[in-house]
């Protein structure tokens, strides 16, 4: 592939400029320049590139270690081939020119671009997703963002109820119900919980459609003998539970508002097909287990397999193929730990919610664990096959049907038995 190439270019990536050096086919320095990440250093840089190229895209590759930004787009757009590499590779491939372990820009982009000169196949050709993909992409990792910051602040509410209010955690341990915040509020203190009356309590309870709990419980609960703490602790503490709760509140609809925007993204790629045929949202979605989440994650981590149809590069990126070090005699089979953890995550719980509603998911979980694989183990093994029987129905465009794993393989329709 490197043959079609007459320049090979290798970026530095920077947060304000980045370092740029450009070989030729026979590796000598062309070019080195340092590119501000500005509106117009970037222009500045693209009609450099044209000029050497003398308005030929095809001839110029460019290697940088990140696959998307304001630099990467541009390029993609302009037509010059773009290629990726993974920072760890791009650490083996500095030891080739320097064993010493120094670190320099200049440096790293001169073996970036002769890497990409020698070793192309490593690199990945970066493409530019369509508006939704990348939408969804943003909506997922944000969704994420906010639940973790939901998860962060519910720990402080819990540690700061601990400290005085013990009992009142004992009626929600997850402290994450909106009944919940209701009821702090109103009672944050042991003194106001127990001035709380039961019509009071029950009011809430039935706002908010609570049934494993009785207005009676909590009122007893609540009057239980308090802690007894320092003059004015009880008085501070309860001050910052009150402040916590519109945070929790705020992020709550958050995760609720862009649940529902991921919702009508994914509504939207399965409904953009052409000639009535199904987009990859709907195949994905058929399968057993897949729901919103999951189905997101996918599309936002894992958009070029998918597009590919590589089932071998969904294993890895998701962590379900693992790991052989081999030694003489010593062979050994391992966990893959380098892996996209946020698609790892997802596909880990595609694959316990299928070995609880799918037959044949449940079936092959169970076979894996008799033969005495871990809980964990076996799940990536349902996860494995779950992603092969996921391309096949890409490559066919075939809605996923449990019936068909009945079907004989001459009949042409897809055999999720078979994979």
């Amino acid at each position: 592939m490197s043959e079609q190439y007459r320049y090979f270019i290798g970026i530095d990536w920077a947060t304000e400029s980045h370092e740029v050096c450009v070989l030729n086919a026979e590796q000598q320095v062309v070019d080195r320049k340092a590119v501000e990440h500005s509106g117009s250093g970037i222009a500045q840089f693209v009609e450099h590139l044209e000029k050497l190229s003398s308005g030929d895209p095809e001839e110029v590759a460019i290697g940088i270690e990140i696959p998307r930004g304001a630099l990467v787009e541009t390029l993609v757009e302009r037509g010059y081939a773009v290629y990726s590499l993974n920072p760890k590779q791009m650490d083996r491939f500095r030891d080739r020119h320097t064993v010493a372990g120094a670190k320099d820009d200049r440096r790293d982009a001169f073996v970036i671009a002769d890497s990409l000169r020698t070793d192309m196949k490593l690199f990945h050709r970066v493409r530019i997703d369509e508006p939704l993909v990348i939408r969804i992409r943003e909506l997922s990792r944000t969704e994420e963002d906010v639940q973790q910051e939901q998860v962060r602040i519910g720990h402080q509410l819990r540690d700061l109820l601990r400290r005085y209010f013990p009992q009142l955690v004992e009626l929600c341990p997850s402290v994450d119900e909106l009944w919940f915040w209701e009821l702090i509020e109103l009672a944050p203190t042991p003194a106001k919980a127990a001035k709380l009356t039961r019509a009071r309590m029950e009011k809430i309870l039935r706002a908010h459609r609570i049934r494993r709990l009785t207005a009676d419980e909590i009122v007893a609960q609540l009057k239980a003998p308090p802690l007894r703490l320092a003059p004015g602790a009880v008085e501070a503490a309860s001050e910052h539970v009150l402040l916590l709760i519109p945070r929790l509140r705020m992020l709550h609809q958050q995760r609720k508002d862009i649940a529902g925007r991921i919702e009508g993204v994914l509504k939207d790629l399965g409904a953009d097909g052409e000639s009535g045929e199904h987009r990859d949202v709907t195949l994905l979605l058929s399968l057993p287990g897949a729901g919103r989440v999951v189905a997101a994650t996918m599309l936002a981590e894992a958009s070029q397999p998918l597009g590919d149809r590589d089932y071998h590069a969904l294993r890895s990126y998701s962590g379900v193929a693992p790991i052989t070090r081999r030694s003489g005699k010593r062979c050994v089979v391992v966990m893959r730990q380098s892996c996209n953890e946020r698609l790892r995550n997802a596909v880990y719980h595609w694959s316990r919610v299928s070995a609880q509603c799918d037959d044949r998911s449940r079936e092959h979980y169970a076979e894996l664990r008799r033969k005495g694989h871990t809980h964990g183990r076996a799940l990536r093994g349902v996860a494995d096959r779950l992603l092969a029987v996921l391309v096949a129905m890409l490559k066919t465009g075939t809605v996923y049907k449990p019936e068909f794993r009945n079907n004989s393989p001459q009949s042409g329709e897809l055999v999720a038995e078979r994979i």
